[in-house]
């Protein structure tokens, strides 16, 4: 199975080699590592969707893509003879290995949290080793995220160097405490001070996600999901009575979201 895995990821890259030869596709020619990276989130956030609606085949065709989107990116790295898929492979190989001393070492980590506590300090040594100041306990955390996660990724290094919470209830109070502030700030009608507070507590709740070990992204996407599933709910059953949302009142909406509400928890979503 190992080697015809390796047969057929070997195929792979002879086919992006013909895609970028100079007789081959003319799109696939013209592209660089600028131009590529919307497609690589793009394959990425395809993957996430497929696995949400739990179709295997779905999930397995768009890890393909992404997975193609590597290598595609390896042949324009090769081309400018900056680095080739072996080294991405070497260099991945080697990283698991370090940073699993548990495993492949006389390291010992007996849970999940103790294996990523071990994972940031191998990191943080990584990032530290030949460098000519201190790197921050922060760093590594990319920059394009989506905000909540970036901020919860961010929340979760601080933690590791001991900045954080003893227990949920200070993460409750701050949470308390910045929505009071957010208040305040819209009832002085400070259009700066009210963005500021409102990114604060946007703040305060993902850190609540964190010590509920949620991800605050994950649940964010999952309320986008039903709102738009409850939203086209109510569309549809005024589309049966020939109207529309425009044309019915406040009330009327509510009375349609509650029963949109209640259609979610009776299917189960």
């Amino acid at each position: 199975m190992a080697e015809a895995s390796g047969e057929q990821f070997e195929a792979l890259v002879r086919i992006m080699e013909r895609l970028r030869a100079d007789d081959g596709c003319p799109w696939d020619r013209e592209q660089t590592q600028q131009t590529l990276k919307p497609f690589l989130i793009e394959e990425a956030y395809e993957v996430i969707e497929a696995i949400d609606e739990g179709n295997p085949k779905q999930i397995m065709e768009e890890l393909g893509d992404l997975l193609f989107q590597v290598v595609f990116h390896a042949q324009v790295a090769a081309e400018r003879r900056e680095f080739t898929i072996g080294q991405i492979l070497a260099a991945t190989k080697d990283k698991m290995i370090r940073r699993h001393p548990h495993v492949f070492g006389e390291s010992t980590a007996s849970t999940a949290g103790e294996v990523l506590e071990q994972w940031e300090e191998l990191k943080r040594k990584e990032r530290n080793a030949g460098a000519a100041a201190p790197i921050s306990a922060l760093d590594g955390v990319p920059r394009e995220l989506p905000g909540l996660l970036r901020v919860q990724r961010l929340q979760d290094k601080a933690s590791s160097v001991g900045f954080d919470w003893p227990d949920i209830s200070g993460v409750m109070a701050k949470v308390e405490e910045e929505l009071d502030e957010l208040k305040e700030a819209i009832e002085r009608g400070a259009p700066e001070e009210v963005e500021q507070e409102l990114g604060d507590a946007l703040c305060s709740l993902v850190n609540l996600a964190r010590f509920l070990n949620l991800s605050a992204e994950e649940a964010l996407r999952k309320s986008i999901t039903r709102f738009s599933a409850r939203f086209r709910y109510m569309e549809a059953a005024l589309r049966e009575d020939g109207r529309c949302l425009n044309e019915v009142n406040m009330e009327e909406m509510d009375r349609l979201w509650e029963e949109a509400k209640s259609h979610d928890r009776s299917s189960g979503t």
